[in-house]
């Protein structure tokens, strides 16, 4: 899969998928004019819209497209039916979907909003998976919706993909919470590691490897001794709650 990152409004990401053939996909437009522009410029038709959640900075472009091509697929969770124009398909948990040649699976991961979901391409030991707001690098989505024992299942949903797996979530935000998170794990020589690289570039960090950010990321850590211990916690929900509350 080839993956064209567009950066729009403040901070977002909209990704452009190419498969196979000529057609595309497009993640989460949160604004259609930079997403036109490319399709126009590379005479691409989309295949479909995939939406991660109802939020306007990641569905507010979807009329624009719709109108510029009629009759396009907009793919979103079932949760999410009457939040966000344009839906064609409500789709739930483990439900498979055809995308310009390529299956991709639907994983619900509420917490962020209720209706949240993830789209997992997988491909031989990897994948790739847009993670919306539920995932960042070094940090998390906040709790609009959810409480912090369905964000944890829903973060376990996704720490069980492959560890090759990159993660294309919705805002560039690693540099922003790099030092909050070494605040969270500061005994952590990966996460020590991967602070001096970040500092000494100011490039894009999306994708993420999901391999990285569970070594690194305190939120995908909550059974890390390290972390327990400094939470003063003994399990995993207790050790995440406190996670949320930093």
């Amino acid at each position: 899969m080839k993956v064209e990152v567009l950066r729009v409004l403040t901070d977002n990401y909209v990704f452009v998928l190419r498969g196979p053939d000529a057609r595309v996909a497009i993640v989460d437009p949160g604004d259609s004019a930079p997403v036109l522009e490319l399709l126009e410029r590379t005479s691409s038709v989309p295949d479909a819209i995939l939406v991660t959640h109802h939020h306007a900075d990641h569905s507010g472009g979807i009329e624009g497209l719709v109108r510029r091509y009629p009759g396009v697929a907009v793919l979103g969770g079932a949760e999410d039916r009457g939040r966000f124009r344009g839906q064609t398909r409500f789709l739930a948990d483990g439900d498979e979907v055809e995308v310009c040649g390529m299956r991709a699976k639907v994983l619900h991961i509420p917490g962020h909003t209720a209706g949240h979901v993830a789209w997992f391409f997988p491909e031989g030991t990897g994948g790739d998976a847009f993670v919306g707001d539920t995932l960042f690098g070094l940090t998390m989505g906040n709790l609009f919706e959810g409480t912090p024992a369905g964000m944890l299942g829903s973060l376990h949903k996704l720490r069980s993909l492959p560890s090759r797996t990159r993660l294309w979530c919705g805002h560039e935000y690693t540099r922003l919470y790099m030092h909050e998170a070494a605040a969270l794990d500061p005994g952590n020589e990966r996460l020590a590691e991967r602070i001096l690289r970040l500092e000494s570039s100011d490039g894009p960090t999306v994708p993420l490897t999901l391999e990285e950010e569970m070594a690194t990321n305190p939120y995908l850590r909550w059974d890390a001794p390290a972390i327990r211990d400094r939470m003063g916690t003994a399990d995993d929900l207790e050790t995440f709650t406190r996670l949320c509350e930093s």
